[in-house]
C-alpha cells in the first residue's frame, strides 16, 4: 500500500463535548452513520503539532513542523461483518497556505490558513502544553496541564472511544463519499490536571455549532503521539443514489 503522508503526531489535546446528533446530521457523509459512545454523541476540539511531515515519503522543506487545529466528530461505517470506526473533520487549520492546498487539492479536505503557534513546557513531573491561533484579530488557544508520566488508555473508556478511530470520512458532495485508512500504534495519556479553553466556535466552524461556545465539555485529554501515516488510496463509496 502506498503511503500518502507520514509525519509524527505529538502532545494531542482533544477537548470533547456531548452534541446533539441531529447538529451533526448535515455534515454527516453517506454511508456511514453517527458513532455513539454509551448512546451520546461527540465532537473534539483538537490541538497538536505536525512533525517530520514527508509526502510520499519526500521531507516538506520549511513546512514540515507545524501546528494544526481541527474539529472532528466520530462516525462509523458497517461493512458485512466489520465495524470501521472514522472522523469526519468539519474543519482543519494550519499556518502554511502549500501544504493546506496539497490536502484540500488532491483529498477534496477542509483545510484553512490562519497564524499558530505552541508553548510547550515542562517543570518536574508536570507540564503546560497550549496552542494558539488567531482568527478576527483575536487569539484563541487550548491549554492544558498535566501529568508527564504517561498510562495506556484505558479499556472501554471514552478515552478508548475518542482516540481509537483509525478512518478518515470526507464529504465529497450530498452522494459521494471518501474513505481512507490511517494507521498508527495505540497512543498514551496523561493524568490532566487543569485546562483553560477560548474558541470562537462560530467565527471559527460556523453557526451550526455556536452552541459549544457555552458547553462545557465532557472530558480534556492529552496523548503522546506517535508517528502515523495516511494510504494514498482512497474508496469511493457506492451508494444506490450516487451520482459519479
Amino acid at each position: 500500500m502506498t503511503t500518502f503522508l507520514q509525519a509524527n503526531w505529538e502532545n494531542i489535546i482533544m477537548v470533547n463535548y456531548e452534541i446533539d446528533p441531529e447538529i451533526l446530521l448535515p455534515f454527516l457523509p453517506k454511508g456511514v452513520e453517527i458513532d455513539l459512545c454509551e448512546g451520546k454523541a461527540y465532537m473534539s476540539l483538537v490541538g497538536f503539532m505536525f512533525k517530520n511531515t514527508k509526502i510520499f515519503k519526500v521531507p516538506i522543506p520549511y513546512f514540515g513542523n507545524f501546528e494544526e487545529i481541527n474539529l472532528r466528530f466520530y462516525v462509523k461505517r458497517i461493512e458485512g461483518t466489520t465495524i470501521k470506526r472514522g472522523v469526519v473533520f468539519i474543519n482543519e487549520t494550519i499556518p502554511y497556505r502549500i501544504v493546506a492546498w496539497i490536502a484540500n487539492k488532491l483529498y477534496k479536505e477542509h483545510y484553512t490558513v490562519v497564524p499558530t503557534k505552541h508553548f510547550i513546557h515542562q517543570i518536574g513531573e508536570k507540564q503546560q502544553v497550549k496552542f494558539d491561533w488567531l482568527l478576527d484579530k483575536k487569539w484563541n488557544h487550548i491549554l492544558v496541564e498535566t501529568e508527564v508520566a504517561s498510562k495506556e488508555i484505558t479499556a472501554n473508556s471514552l478515552e478508548e472511544f475518542i482516540y481509537e478511530h483509525y478512518y478518515g470520512y470526507t464529504k465529497v458532495n450530498e452522494c459521494a463519499t471518501e474513505e481512507y485508512h490511517l494507521q498508527h500504534p495505540s497512543w498514551k495519556v496523561c493524568k490532566m490536571l487543569n485546562y483553560n479553553i477560548n474558541c470562537d466556535f462560530s467565527s471559527m466552524y460556523g453557526p451550526a455549532f455556536s452552541v459549544l461556545n457555552t458547553t462545557k465539555p465532557t472530558a480534556v485529554f492529552l496523548a503522546k503521539g506517535s508517528s502515523v501515516s495516511v494510504d494514498w488510496k482512497r474508496n469511493r463509496l457506492h451508494m444506490t443514489n450516487e451520482r459519479s
